[in-house]
């Protein structure tokens, strides 16, 4: 048994996880919502909500380059503000929103699957979760390859819907808008935002990383830049496409945007939703298994999942424990009341980790990709004023 991570993954892998992980099954549902806040100005929500994201990103791609650990967020903590509880309470609140973002995606991939495919929805969760948990195990390289092709999947159907957008005639909100409501674009870009979150999991890979100071921080802004501007084009075809109110009251207005081009049913994107759900999960497991690793290095209660297996170089029991806790929160859990405390939990890691990169900056070490001083405070304010406006609504 070792301790250590082989360094396996290339930029290509790295950069198709950071997409997967950010392009997952919400994009299904984020259109109509967006559109019901901002009209034919969604996709401006998005590119703003990609903007907002941007220094947090930046301050993820310099932490990763200076500390390429497992447990990435835990470990900058560590460094930054030289605090050990909080940083084990970061990776603790990073597996649990590893554990219930996969639970909530397996949930919502296995009621796509069984529209298809009549099985017991129990038995697809109890299958699907122990299958994505055996990928996990056997190489990250394996999984992310598998991630990879998934992620692959989803991009050609947005890529077709985005194709059917633009060639339908348009609908009468697009022939004749209506002016810039901003603050219909801002409430947009508040949740749209979270469409964007994954450069945070994408840091969790950062040990396996054959040169993590080269091909971190090019990962995360790549698969951020390509994120953005599928979003902003899926955005842009759908509120081209169908009118606004239809979008609004959908809960496929994807689906809409293909039938309003081709005047047929769009059954297919239903099984698009399931390879987008099947590689959330298992980005998911992969990520809060990292964790695990990295925190049972920093902390000795912790250090029976400080090992990986000799045969497949990964973290066989954070996995497995991974695998059996998503599972069970999928079939036990309140998934979707949990998930919001979890959202507003993980913009308060945003703002420490942002807090960690000035701490770390003010040692004057050098690093291979730095960012301007300002970066990390532009982030902290960014995710402090969005957990204020989340928090104001939640309470609502």
């Amino acid at each position: 048994m070792a301790d250590t991570l082989p360094k396996r993954l290339s930029t290509g892998l790295l950069t198709a996880y950071g997409v997967g992980i950010m392009v997952g099954a919400g994009i299904y549902v984020l259109v109509g919502h967006a559109a019901g806040a901002a009209g034919i100005w969604a996709p401006l929500a998005f590119l703003l909500a990609g903007l907002v994201a941007v220094p947090s990103a930046l301050s993820f791609a310099e932490l990763s380059s200076r500390i390429p650990e497992a447990a990435g967020d835990s470990a900058y903590v560590e460094h930054g503000l030289h605090m050990h509880w909080l940083a084990v309470l970061v990776g603790f609140i990073n597996i649990l929103a590893g554990i219930i973002g996969g639970a909530a995606v397996l949930r919502g991939g296995v009621g796509y699957l069984t529209a298809l495919v009549p099985i017991d929805p129990t038995v697809a969760m109890l299958a699907l979760g122990g299958a994505l948990t055996v990928i996990a195990v056997l190489g990250v390289v394996e999984s992310l390859s598998f991630a990879a092709i998934l992620t692959l999947v989803e991009v050609v159907g947005l890529a077709l819907v985005i194709w059917a957008g633009f060639s339908a005639t348009p609908s009468g909100d697009w022939t004749a808008p209506t002016s810039l409501h901003l603050p219909g674009v801002l409430a947009a870009s508040i949740f749209a935002f979270f469409a964007f979150l994954g450069f945070d999991d994408l840091v969790n890979m950062a040990e396996e990383a054959r040169d993590p100071a080269r091909q971190m921080p090019r990962a995360i802004l790549w698969s951020l830049a390509i994120t953005s501007a599928l979003y902003a084009l899926v955005t842009w075809a759908a509120v081209r496409a169908v009118p606004v109110a239809d979008l609004a009251a959908s809960e496929r207005p994807l689906a809409l945007v293909w039938t309003a081009a081709t005047g047929a049913p769009a059954a297919f994107l239903s099984s698009i939703a399931v390879a987008a759900a099947l590689n959330g999960v298992l980005a998911q497991i992969v990520m809060a298994a990292r964790v695990f690793f990295g925190l049972g290095r920093r902390s000795r209660w912790l250090c029976v999942f400080n090992r990986t297996n000799p045969r497949f170089g990964t973290p066989l029991l954070a996995t497995c424990v991974t695998g059996v806790l998503t599972t069970a929160a999928a079939l036990a859990l309140p998934v979707a009341t949990l998930a919001e405390y979890t959202t507003l939990a993980l913009l308060v890691v945003f703002s420490i980790v942002n807090a960690a990169l000035i701490g770390v900056k003010r040692s004057g070490v050098l690093s291979p990709f730095s960012v301007p001083r300002i970066v990390p405070w532009l982030g902290l304010a960014g995710a402090l004023a969005l957990f204020a406006v989340n928090m104001a609504a939640f309470l609502t």
